[in-house]
C-alpha cells in the first residue's frame, strides 16, 4: 500500500523539478511572437523552392507570420542562399579525419514595403561537431545529410529569433 502514494510523490516531484528549472520542449516558446506590425512578409530569396527557403517560411508561419505578394507585405524578408562547409578538426593515427566541423551560414535583411532597409544585412550562423569512423563511408554520409537538415532548421529558427528581437525592440 504505501509504494503508490511514493511513486506518486516521486512523480509529482520529478515535474515539479523540471517545471522550476525552465524545462520546456524543443520549439515550444512563446517568446518568438512578432509585433502585430510584422506579421505579413514577402520573401525574397535566389532560390524560392530550396530546403533553406522553405524550412525559413515554415518556421516563421509557425510562429504567426503570414507570406504574402509583396504589394501586401508590411516587411519584405531578403534571405541570401545557405552555404555550407565542413572542415577536419583533427585527425586519427592512419591520418584520416576522427572529427569534422559543419558549418552553415546565411545573411540575410528585412526591408519596409517602401523598400527602406530596417535591418541591415547581417549573418547567422550554425556550427556542429561530429565524430568520423573512416570505415562507415555509408552511415557518416546520411548522418551528415540529416545534421544539415537540423542546421537549416537552427538556422531558420536563428533568424526568425533575431528579427523578433529586433521588432520588438523598434516598436
Amino acid at each position: 500500500m504505501p509504494r503508490f502514494p511514493l511513486r506518486t510523490a516521486f512523480l509529482l516531484g520529478a515535474v515539479l523539478i523540471l517545471a522550476g528549472c525552465g524545462f520546456q520542449l524543443r520549439g515550444t516558446s512563446t517568446a518568438t511572437a512578432l509585433p502585430e506590425s510584422w506579421r505579413q512578409m514577402h520573401l525574397v530569396t535566389g532560390n524560392p523552392n530550396s530546403e533553406f527557403s522553405r524550412e525559413v517560411k515554415a518556421r516563421f508561419a509557425a510562429n504567426g507570420i503570414t507570406w504574402v505578394d509583396r504589394e501586401q507585405a508590411a516587411h519584405i524578408l531578403r534571405l541570401g542562399p545557405e552555404s555550407f562547409s565542413q572542415r577536419n578538426l583533427s585527425l586519427n593515427a592512419e591520418a584520416r579525419a576522427a572529427e569534422f566541423e559543419l558549418t552553415m551560414k546565411a545573411n540575410f535583411s528585412v526591408d519596409e514595403a517602401s523598400g527602406e532597409e530596417v535591418m541591415e544585412t547581417a549573418g547567422a550562423a550554425v556550427i556542429k561537431q561530429m565524430e568520423n569512423d573512416p570505415r562507415n563511408v555509408v552511415g557518416k554520409a546520411e548522418e551528415i545529410r540529416i545534421l544539415k537538415a537540423e542546421m537549416r532548421t537552427e538556422l531558420a529558427q536563428q533568424i526568425l529569433r533575431r528579427i523578433v528581437f529586433y521588432a520588438a525592440s523598434a516598436e
